[in-house]
């Protein structure tokens, strides 16, 4: 049996630095687990930049190496190939970076052929497959089970503590693999530009009971308010501004 976990790089909500992701940490966590519970090869596995500094820290977090495929070309293509034939693959939902879409397990798994179970926060492997606890909303939990071979991603709030160790760090390696795949075609159609900030809604805020927005929820009222039709736009502009200052939503 042959496990691998996909790991990506992350970045820190404040500071934006590169590190690891804390996602593909719980599965890695989750993977260091079921490899030492049945005694089975695991493989770290990550498409991009080998020189990427936060690489080494999934060595600190019990990996024995790193395996960087270093292509320009379609990731999900790249990992196609070198994954062919291994049983299970444990990765995060999704990246930690602003374009990231989340839609790489699904693709990845597409392309292998084999079945995907996602929002996975318990990961055990029975001898029928793959048996696994999957996040729901609303704090309800469902157990799925899947033949193997399989591929798991694994949720945030997954049940894994990984431990950081520095001095694992000095003794595992990053290890970059050259790795061919076709050029992806689909980045091409897409233009990256600098996030703009939306416009703040004017919302006025709630003056009734309780009692009264209940009553609201279940039956159909007149909320109020004035429809003017009549008059020019300065007049217009006018009865607006008066219901703005009316909910203190401008102060002049």
């Amino acid at each position: 049996m042959k496990i691998a976990v996909l790991v990506s790089v992350g970045r820190h909500p404040v500071s934006g630095t590169a590190r690891y992701s804390r996602n593909d940490a719980a599965a890695l966590a989750i993977a260091l687990d079921i490899a030492k519970a049945h005694h089975v090869q695991l493989d770290v596995l990550h498409a991009g930049d080998p020189a990427n500094p936060a690489l080494a820290e999934y060595l600190a977090l019990g990996a024995p190496r790193v395996e960087v495929l270093n292509t320009s070309g379609d990731a999900c293509a790249a990992l196609a190939q070198r994954l062919a034939g291994y049983d299970l693959v444990l990765t995060g939902t999704r990246a930690e970076g602003a374009f990231d879409s989340g839609t790489l397990p699904y693709k990845l798994a597409h392309a292998l052929n084999v079945a995907l179970v996602g929002s996975a926060v318990d990961v055990n492997v029975t001898s029928e497959g793959v048996e696994v606890r999957q996040f729901m909303p609303k704090g309800l939990r469902r157990r799925v089970r899947a033949p193997l071979p399989a591929l798991v991603a694994v949720h945030p709030l997954a049940n894994a503590a990984p431990r950081y160790a520095y001095a694992r760090m000095k003794e595992g390696r990053v290890a970059p693999v050259a790795a061919t795949a076709p050029v992806d075609e689909e980045p091409c159609a897409w233009t990256l530009g600098a996030v703009t900030a939306r416009p703040k809604r004017l919302a006025a805020p709630e003056k009734r009971s309780g009692h009264s927005r209940m009553l609201s929820a279940t039956t159909t009222e007149s909320r109020g308010g004035s429809v003017v039709i009549e008059g020019s736009s300065v007049e217009k502009a006018q009865v607006i501004l008066a219901y703005l200052r009316e909910h203190q939503l401008v102060d002049y």
